[in-house]
């Protein structure tokens, strides 16, 4: 088990900012690929971004030009800086760490709630 600690959730209003950074405990493998996904009332999980070990970069269509996604090795830490965020964005943000050769690798962050709304 791999415990990951989400933090940087809140309410925002459109147009706004925010940064959700998740954690996890320990010393972990590099060649995890890290990700961020989110789940809106009524709607399947989806990918928002991920990231690889080798810096890899992977966009839904829908935040392209206003997440970023980035990694810190060193401190077993991915990002997600959203910017320009809509009302549309407002969901569970999940952050996932997964390796790459072990499916039975695939950790998951307890969610923090991103609210856009004015």
């Amino acid at each position: 088990q791999v415990p990951l600690v989400e933090s940087g959730g809140g309410l925002v209003q459109p147009g706004g900012s925010l940064r959700l950074s998740c954690a996890a405990s320990g010393n972990i493998s590099r060649l995890y690929i890290m990700g961020w996904y989110r789940q809106a009332p009524g709607k399947q999980r989806e990918l928002v971004a991920d990231i690889t070990s080798a810096g890899r970069l992977n966009y839904a269509d829908s935040v392209k030009g206003r997440f970023t996604i980035s990694r810190d090795n060193a401190k077993n830490t991915v990002s997600l800086q959203m910017n320009s965020l809509s009302p549309e964005d407002t969901a569970i943000y999940y952050c996932n760490f997964r390796h790459p050769a072990f499916r039975n690798l695939n950790f998951w962050g307890q969610g923090t709630q991103v609210s856009v709304s004015s």
